[in-house]
């Protein structure tokens, strides 16, 4: 079944949508970050095995059950806000960006 999206960030290979319930969904490609020429192998949020997506596809992060309400995607990572202000991050962290640690 067909849920209605809105497209809420684009970066230049992927694209994050929020649906009426505040599930994220993914779509486009990893390509290797720019500093050191690695792939980014998490950079869709469906896991290190998934590389390219053609359509929307619902993210497996359940956000701790929370809806999303904001996205920002930029070219090797991703953040989402929820309702109650938390911030979800993925992608390539390995200048710190994701704020992990």
């Amino acid at each position: 079944r067909e849920r209605a999206a809105t497209p809420m960030a684009a970066a230049a290979y992927h694209n994050i949508f929020i649906d009426g319930e505040g599930r994220l969904s993914t779509c486009g490609r990893s390509v290797p970050y720019a500093t050191d020429e690695t792939s980014c192998p998490s950079l869709l949020g469906h896991g290190e095995g998934v590389m390219h997506l053609n359509v929307p596809t619902l993210m497996p992060s359940t956000l701790g059950g929370e809806r999303a309400v904001s996205v920002s995607a930029k070219s090797s990572h991703s953040l989402a806000l929820t309702a109650s202000g938390c911030v979800w991050s993925w992608g390539h962290g390995g200048d710190g960006e994701l704020g992990h640690g």
